[in-house]
């Protein structure tokens, strides 16, 4: 059990805006540069593969290739050099840590995408189509098929 003072000082330094993103999900992360007198806002796109912690010690770790090399950067979750994090894509993983990824090379390294369904807050891919539109074709049995052509 945590110190109740610990906690409490925690709770002021929380983010409001909660950032939303899983493990294996490409994400675009801004980050706040400051340049001299002027700041802005660079994105750092990469897959998330790890994230640890909670509270004030939550960090995330986004991985990408630059010139055919690794670059992994760990972020602090409450860190307000921390502009915002888009979410890309989802993709689909079955494991917490995906410290694998570091030995893939080329196209092994891709990740599938997660298929949104109702649990995620998006509509099944076949309530998109209107309601008034034609019924999609549909293959005949190959046995069908056959006999048709024969004819």
């Amino acid at each position: 059990m945590r110190n109740k003072i610990i906690e409490a000082i925690d709770q002021t330094g929380i983010r409001k805006d909660a950032l939303a993103f899983d493990i294996g999900d490409t994400v675009s992360v801004g980050v706040k540069i400051i340049e001299g007198s002027k700041e802005r806002v660079q994105p750092f796109v990469g897959i998330v593969i790890a994230c640890r912690g909670r509270g004030m010690n939550a960090t995330f770790t986004v991985r990408r290739i630059v010139n055919n090399e690794g670059v992994e950067r760990t972020f602090p979750t409450q860190s307000p050099r921390i502009a915002g994090v888009e979410v890309v894509r989802h993709g689909k993983v079955r494991r917490g840590k995906l410290y694998y990824l570091r030995e893939r090379v080329g196209k092994a390294r891709k990740l599938r995408e997660r298929r949104g369904g109702p649990e995620e807050g998006q509509a099944p891919a076949d309530s998109a189509a209107p309601a008034d539109s034609a019924p999609a074709k549909t293959r005949r049995p190959t046995a069908e098929r056959a006999a048709v052509a024969t004819v």
